[in-house]
């Protein structure tokens, strides 16, 4: 991968990071709950793979995705520790709103975890403004 490309991989994926945090804003009025969980997720997954695209890294897994964002920019302190806390609860809220059937989130936890998931892109298009 080369800059340019690595750029403009960049672009796309945050580009569709804040895709679904809009996404995840217009569900929440409806109280979709599992799908403002859902794609609350998949933001901050994007906006993950938006700064690893620099690194020339991508992963389909998401456990091996978050294992290289941790090590390369969370134990590093390029960003927060908090960050790393984000992607942990956001992460099993996904998980058991896909896949637990009788999971209840409450409209005040998602409501906490969409504001979590749009700090978390936030903090990420801040920091690909700098690499540019």
């Amino acid at each position: 991968m080369d800059l340019t490309n690595k750029k403009e991989i960049s672009k796309v994926r945050i580009k569709q990071a804040k895709e679904f945090l809009n996404d995840a804003k217009t569900v929440i009025v409806t109280g979709g709950y599992k799908t403002v969980a859902n794609r609350s997720y998949y933001a901050i997954f994007h906006a993950m793979r938006a700064v690893l695209a620099f690194d020339g890294i991508d992963r389909k897994k998401h456990s091996s995705l978050i294992s290289e964002f941790r090590k390369l920019y969370i134990k590093t302190k390029v960003f927060n520790d908090n960050m790393s806390d984000i992607i942990t609860k956001l992460f099993y809220i996904r998980i058991n709103s896909d896949y637990e059937d009788f999971f209840v989130i409450s409209k005040r936890e998602i409501e906490q975890q969409l504001k979590n998931a749009e700090y978390f892109v936030n903090e990420i298009e801040k920091f690909l403004k700098i690499k540019k």
